[in-house]
C-alpha cells in the first residue's frame, strides 16, 4: 500500500493531468448554458433552462493562455498566503513562538499531549466554523510547533490544524458559501436545520480528533511508523529542553501585537465582514508593526521574509494552476453541461440512493470546481427542483450538496488553500493522502448515515 502511495504524482502534476483532461472535455462534451438571472450582486441559474450552445474548445494554445488569467483570478488567495507567510517570518526569527510554544508544553506538561491534541483539533474546527478556510492560514505554524514540541510529527500537524478546520468548514451549520447561499436559493431561512448539521460537524471533528490520538499514539509506540519521518523540521521543532524556555518582554510584545492581529481579523469577519482582502491588509500591518520593533536589522527582516516567501512559493503557483481549471471550463462552456449530466444521471433513481448520489456526484464536481460558493450557485438552483421532483426536501439537496463539497476537501488537490497549508507543514501531498484517506471514508460514512437519517424523518 505504501508503494501504491508513493506513485501518486504531486499536486502540479496531477492539476496539469487535470487541466488537460478538462481541456479535452471542451471537444467531447456539448458546450451549454443555463439562463442566468443576477440576484442581490450574484448570477444564479434558472432551473430548466439549459440549452446547447455553439462549441468553443480550448485548443493547446488557449490552453496554456488560460494560466495568466486562473493566476489573475487567484490572487487574493495566493496574497494571503505571502502576507501570513511574511509576518510569521519576523515572529520565527525573533523565536517568540518558539519561547511562547516551549513554555506553554512546560507549564501543561507533556503527560496532558492527548487532551492538548484533542483541545487544539476542536480549536481549529471553531476557527473552521467561525472564520472561514483560507483566512486562518496565520495560524497554522502555531499547530506545527505546538504539535512537534509534544512529540508529534509534521503529519499530525497538518491532521489537527487542517484535518480540524477542514472537517469542520466544510461541514458547518453556519457555513455561508454552501448553507447560506443554498438556503438564499431555495428560499428558506438563512441557516435553518442547524441542528442536524450541528450534530453532523461535531461528530466529525470529534473522529478528527480520535483519529489524530489514535495517530500519536502509535508514533509514540513506533517512530518508525510515522509517516512523518524524515521530513524538515528545521526552524519548526523546539531547539532547547523545555525547562530552559523563557518569554522575554520583547517576546511578549510580538505576541500581544500578533494576537491582538488575529482579534482584530475576527472582529473584522463578523463586524465589518472582512474579506480575504481585509486579512491580508491586518496580517501586512502586523508584519510591519513587529519588524520595526523587534530588534532585527533590515537586513536580518529581509533575510526571514524572503526565505518565507520562497518556502511558501510553490504552493502559490499550485493555488493559480487549480483556478486555470474553472477558466478552461467557462471558455469551453462545459461547466454547466457537467451540472446537466449530474441532474440527469440522478433523474429517476429511489429516494435514498439519489440523496446519496447526489452527494457523490457533488464530490466529483468539487475537483473540478473547488470554489464552495462557486458549485452552490451553478448546481444548487438544477439540484433543488431535482430534489422536489425526487421527494427530497430543499434542505436534504442542500446537506447532500454540503457532504459532498465539504468531505471530499479533504483531499482536493485542486483546492488552493489546502495546498497552500500543506506546503506550511512541509507535508508532500502523497503523505497527506496515506494519512487523511482512511478518515474520510469513515467521515464520509458518517456523514451520508446522518444523510439517510434526514430523508427517513423528512428534514426540512
Amino acid at each position: 500500500m505504501r508503494r501504491l502511495f508513493t506513485r501518486i504524482p504531486p499536486p502540479l502534476i496531477m492539476l496539469f493531468a487535470i487541466i488537460v483532461v478538462v481541456t479535452a472535455m471542451t471537444y467531447l462534451l456539448p458546450a451549454g448554458l443555463y439562463e442566468r438571472v443576477e440576484v442581490n450582486g450574484q448570477y444564479r441559474v434558472v432551473p430548466g433552462s439549459f440549452a446547447e450552445v455553439p462549441p468553443t474548445p480550448v485548443g493547446p494554445f488557449e490552453m496554456f493562455r488560460a494560466f495568466p488569467e486562473g493566476y489573475r483570478l487567484a490572487t487574493p488567495v495566493i496574497f494571503i498566503c505571502l502576507a501570513s507567510a511574511l509576518m510569521f517570518s519576523v515572529l520565527e526569527r525573533t523565536q517568540t513562538i518558539e519561547n511562547a510554544v516551549g513554555r506553554l508544553v512546560y507549564r501543561m506538561g507533556t503527560q496532558r499531549s492527548e487532551l492538548l491534541l484533542v483541545l487544539l483539533t476542536f480549536v481549529y474546527g471553531l476557527l473552521g466554523v467561525m472564520v472561514g478556510y483560507e483566512n486562518n492560514i496565520a495560524t497554522v505554524p502555531i499547530a506545527v510547533v505546538v504539535v512537534l514540541a509534544l512529540g508529534g510529527d509534521l503529519i499530525l500537524a497538518a491532521g489537527v490544524s487542517l484535518g480540524g478546520m477542514t472537517v469542520a468548514f466544510g461541514l458547518s451549520p453556519i457555513n455561508p458559501y454552501t448553507v447560506g447561499i443554498g438556503h438564499e436559493i431555495a428560499g428558506l431561512p438563512l441557516f435553518s436545520g442547524w441542528e442536524l448539521r450541528s450534530i453532523l460537524c461535531l461528530g466529525a471533528v470529534s473522529l478528527t480528533a480520535y483519529y489524530n490520538v489514535r495517530y500519536f499514539r502509535r508514533i509514540k509506540r513506533a517512530p518508525e511508523r510515522g509517516i512523518g519521518q524524515g521530513l524538515d523540521t528545521s526552524g519548526l521543532a523546539l531547539s532547547r529542553p523545555l525547562d530552559q524556555y523563557r518569554i522575554s518582554p520583547r517576546n511578549w510584545w510580538l505576541l500581544g501585537v500578533f494576537l491582538c492581529g488575529l482579534a482584530f481579523v475576527l472582529y473584522g469577519v463578523f463586524t465589518w465582514h472582512f474579506g480575504i482582502n481585509e486579512i491580508s491588509a491586518v496580517f501586512l500591518i502586523v508584519t510591519v508593526i513587529c519588524a520595526l520593533t523587534s530588534g532585527l536589522s533590515t537586513r536580518e527582516v529581509t533575510d526571514a521574509g524572503m526565505r518565507s516567501v520562497a518556502e511558501m512559493a510553490p504552493a502559490t503557483f499550485i493555488i493559480g494552476m487549480a483556478a486555470t481549471v474553472k477558466v478552461i471550463m467557462e471558455q469551453g462552456q462545459i461547466q454547466d453541461t457537467i451540472s446537466y449530466g449530474l441532474a440527469e444521471a440522478l433523474d429517476g433513481l429511489p429516494t435514498y440512493a439519489s440523496a446519496v448520489g447526489m452527494s457523490i456526484g457533488q464530490s466529483g464536481i468539487n475537483l473540478l470546481i473547488p470554489s464552495g460558493s462557486g458549485q452552490a450557485l451553478a448546481t444548487l438552483p438544477v439540484m433543488i427542483p431535482l430534489g422536489r421532483a425526487l421527494d427530497l426536501s430543499p434542505q436534504i439537496a442542500i446537506l447532500a450538496f454540503q457532504i459532498g463539497d465539504g468531505v471530499t476537501n479533504l483531499f482536493n488537490p485542486s483546492l488552493g488553500g489546502l495546498v497552500a497549508m500543506l506546503g506550511v507543514c512541509r507535508v508532500p501531498f502523497d503523505r497527506w493522502l496515506r494519512f487523511i484517506l482512511p478518515l474520510t471514508g469513515v467521515l464520509l460514512i458518517w456523514a451520508w448515515i446522518g444523510l439517510l437519517v434526514a430523508v427517513a424523518v423528512g428534514y426540512q
